[in-house]
């Protein structure tokens, strides 16, 4: 009622209705309609093997008395005689081992330093390819007397037979060893030769 405030504006109300449905109530049920539903249908009946898995099925392995297994192997081994195991050296089969020495020869003309270096080179070559062509039994010694030339190379190898006792295998074995040890190693500056001459002793003998 106070004259200075102003007047409310008219508001236009927007009005919605909403039609609310009406609840039904639900049918109740009757014999006839419980006998129109679908029955489920029964379970099949299955044969308890084929329901069993393999699992279950499985046989046990036979028991196998451990005599027999080795009477299978034994069996085996005289069918095939490569497959039995191998027989002990008899106590009258001794391990034999090879040597191969080359004893020193006086040198007493030479007293060259140089010389007596290069020689040991030399000797310790052939003593090498002495044992490896060493394959029988047979002992000796062989004398033997060659000529190097200034590149290393096996000129000429002699056999000494008055200062050799051995068998005709070992002298082949003997010079046959010299020349595969070659080529030996070059002079040295001190040792200005064209060709030098050394002698040797392989000693063959077998503990």
């Amino acid at each position: 009622m106070n004259p200075l405030v102003p007047a409310p504006k008219e508001q236009m109300i927007k009005v919605r209705y909403l039609k609310k449905e009406e609840l039904r109530p639900k049918p109740t049920p009757t014999p006839d309609s419980i006998n129109k539903k679908s029955k489920a249908e029964p379970f099949l009946k299955l044969d308890a093997k084929i329901i069993k898995t393999s699992a279950d099925t499985r046989i046990p392995p036979p028991y196998v008395e451990q005599n027999e297994v080795f009477k299978g192997s034994k069996a085996l081994a005289n069918k095939s005689p490569e497959l039995a195991k191998p027989a002990f050296n008899s106590p009258d089969m001794l391990a034999v081992k090879k040597k191969v020495n080359l004893p020193k020869i006086e040198m007493a003309r030479i007293n060259n330093p140089s010389y007596i270096s290069y020689y040991q080179i030399v000797r310790e070559k052939i003593r090498r390819s002495a044992y490896q062509n060493y394959t029988h039994n047979e002992t000796g010694e062989v004398y033997l007397s060659f000529v190097i030339s200034n590149d290393g190379y096996v000129k000429d190898v002699r056999l000494v037979e008055a200062k050799t006792n051995a068998s005709d295998y070992l002298k082949k074995i003997a010079s046959r060893s010299v020349r595969d040890a070659s080529p030996f190693p070059n002079f040295p500056k001190e040792l200005d030769y064209p060709q030098l001459s050394f002698n040797i002793i392989i000693s063959f003998e077998i503990e």
